[in-house]
């Protein structure tokens, strides 16, 4: 089975950077947006990510899946939160939303792998 994990964070800095070449508007119009957002608030950066992170799922964004596993793993969630948020993801978006819930667990070990150690992933 392909890691669509692995080849998604190979890819990603070299795929973002050729979007800013060639539409740096939408990132200086997303950018300042996603930043403004996604601080600390009423809710923490860790409970955003996990937010985000269940709407990618029940929405079947692999990209949004990958990116907010990572930055909720970075704002200090752990897996079993993460794939808790993915049952619920599950149980808000039935069957499609199942379909994705193996992107996350994929995304897990491929972030464990990366980082030897990490107490958080």
């Amino acid at each position: 089975m392909t890691n669509k994990a692995q080849a998604f964070f190979e890819s990603h800095p070299a795929l973002q950077a050729a979007m800013k070449d060639r539409g740096g508007e939408i990132g200086r119009a997303f950018g300042p947006f996603f930043q403004g957002l996604m601080k600390q608030g009423a809710l923490t950066v860790r409970e955003k990510e996990l937010v985000a992170l269940g709407i990618g799922i029940a929405l079947r964004c692999e990209p949004c899946i990958f990116l907010h596993t990572k930055k909720a793993l970075e704002a200090g969630a752990k897996p079993e939160e993460i794939m808790e948020v993915a049952g619920v993801a599950v149980m808000m978006g039935g069957g499609p939303a199942y379909t994705y819930a193996p992107l996350v667990a994929q995304a897990l070990d491929h972030l464990r792998a990366a980082k030897p150690g990490c107490p958080s992933c």
